[in-house]
């Protein structure tokens, strides 16, 4: 990780947070109609400043903003400002409050903080720091959408061939499987065999459930099949993996590189997935990204486009953008301007702006 970037003098002398809220303008299910930004602000001894952000649809983000303020604040005054002198340490002392999930989501406000500080300091962009490999990149059509009636889930499959994607991904895992079977015959009809047909089942399986499922499903020649079982069932991935031809999809709930390691090396998935806030941010998303190109497989990082693009278009080989409708932050007025990251039609372009590039509202 050192290798990536130059240390810098200075340490932390402040770190202050802010919770910004902002509703879903089409809701991902009755009970997720908004998502939390906590902007995590940084100063240093020498008085530079970065900004970073933890973030969390409608659970947990007064626990995340707590941690922040209490636990981690304290132990970063006085520490290098710089990511990659003090990420381990963080993760260390904050073990006892878990290894993932909130605790990692927290230290991810850090990470983007510091690397947003470092990049300023040096008058660039993060982008520009990692290296630069693709002018553009290729989204998909994300649709959290196992709730829409059919007509509705079709309009949105129009809304996104009319913009020119090539490649959409779609809701499964209801209780009924011939209700999935119905929608994605539906769809498979109005997109035809040429675009891209990803399938995402949230974990709603377990195993013998996941191979009726996808037993079924394969005749619509899904491009993957994602979260098929929990995140935490190496076994089921493996097995399931072994029994079928579609490609295994998964990560967005796998919360730090230990785990994805686990299930790479297990024979489990596919395509790999990491959520860069969940992991913990930059530092560690770079060694899980290293991990998956190490290893063959095909990188697809979960959601935050207008982060998670700023990295992919510095990783080597293809790289898919997930692109949820209307959920850009400029869409969700969480920024008061642009971001980096410019969209025309399917491709997907980042600008060459200061740090980060996100001035938060």
């Amino acid at each position: 990780m050192t290798g990536r970037l130059m240390i810098m003098g200075g340490t932390v002398a402040g770190l202050r947070t802010r919770l910004l809220t902002a509703p879903l303008p089409r809701p991902w299910g009755p009970d997720v109609g908004e998502v939390h930004v906590i902007v995590v602000e940084l100063t240093t001894d020498d008085g530079r400043t970065g900004t970073g952000f933890s973030w969390t649809p409608t659970i947990g983000a007064a626990a995340v903003q707590a941690l922040l303020d209490h636990d981690i604040a304290a132990f970063m005054i006085g520490k290098p400002a710089h990511p990659a002198a003090v990420w381990d340490d963080l993760w260390r002392h904050l073990h006892e409050a878990g290894g993932g999930g909130i605790t990692t989501i927290a230290m991810a406000g850090v990470d983007l903080a510091l690397w947003d500080l470092h990049a300023r300091s040096l008058g660039r962009s993060v982008p520009s720091l990692l290296g630069v490999r693709h002018a553009e990149l290729t989204g998909y059509g994300s649709g959290v959408n196992l709730h829409y009636s059919t007509e509705d889930l079709l309009d949105q499959v129009r809304r996104w061939l009319s913009t020119g994607y090539r490649a959409i991904k779609i809701k499964v895992g209801s209780p009924d499987l011939e209700r999935d079977l119905d929608r994605v015959a539906a769809v498979r009809e109005l997109t035809g065999p040429s675009v891209a047909l990803m399938l995402d089942a949230n974990q709603r399986w377990d195993l013998a459930a996941a191979l009726r499922a996808v037993t079924a499903l394969a005749r619509f020649d899904p491009y993957w099949i994602e979260e098929p079982v929990r995140a935490d069932d190496t076994t089921s991935h493996v097995e399931l993996r072994r029994r079928t031809a579609i490609p295994i999809a998964a990560g967005e709930n796998v919360h730090h590189r230990y785990r994805f390691a686990e299930l790479i090396m297990a024979g489990g998935i596919d395509v790999v997935q990491p959520n860069v806030i969940r992991v913990g941010g930059i530092t560690p998303f770079l060694r899980i990204a290293d991990l998956t190109v190490s290893h063959g497989l095909q990188l697809a990082p979960h959601l935050l486009a207008d982060l998670s693009a700023q990295l992919s278009v510095t990783l080597p080989g293809p790289v898919w953008v997930e692109e949820v409708e209307d959920t850009s932050f400029e869409r969700l007025g969480l920024v008061t301007g642009p971001t980096p990251v410019v969209r025309d039609g399917p491709l997907v372009r980042v600008t060459d702006r200061i740090g980060l590039g996100l001035d938060f509202a």
